[in-house]
């Protein structure tokens, strides 16, 4: 699997692309796209909606499930990718070019993991 080091990585399987110190592009890692199966749907939060580290802010299903996926930060949402909205697919495509959100005024943060300590995590996990 694929894990570009530039990102950081939760325990919940979420991906944190940081643009500065403030602001971060949010997705869903390949292990978890990968777990998922197919995505057929995604609920994606407002713009200038609140989010908070460790807790859900939008919900993914695939054809084996509905799951919530977990901030990584605490923030507002800037923008969402409304791609995504019509085509969830990508997620399954590109989960790393497949952002879901992109986060502001980041005031709060998971204790994220570089990708070698996220791999060596989901690997022990299984």
């Amino acid at each position: 699997m694929n894990h570009p080091d530039e990102l950081l990585y939760s325990k919940s399987h979420e991906w944190a692309k940081f643009l500065d110190d403030t602001t971060a592009l949010i997705g869903l890692t390949d292990y978890a796209q990968d777990a998922l199966g197919d995505l057929v749907f995604v609920n994606l939060p407002e713009v200038g909606d609140e989010v908070t580290a460790g807790e859900a802010f939008a919900d993914v299903e695939s054809v084996k499930a509905v799951s919530d996926v977990f901030s990584p930060v605490t923030g507002t949402v800037a923008e969402i990718n409304e791609d995504l909205l019509d085509s969830p697919e990508m997620m399954n495509e590109d989960p790393y070019g497949a952002w879901l959100i992109k986060v502001e005024n980041i005031t709060d943060r998971e204790e994220l993991m570089d990708s070698g300590d996220y791999v060596n995590f989901y690997e022990n996990q299984e």
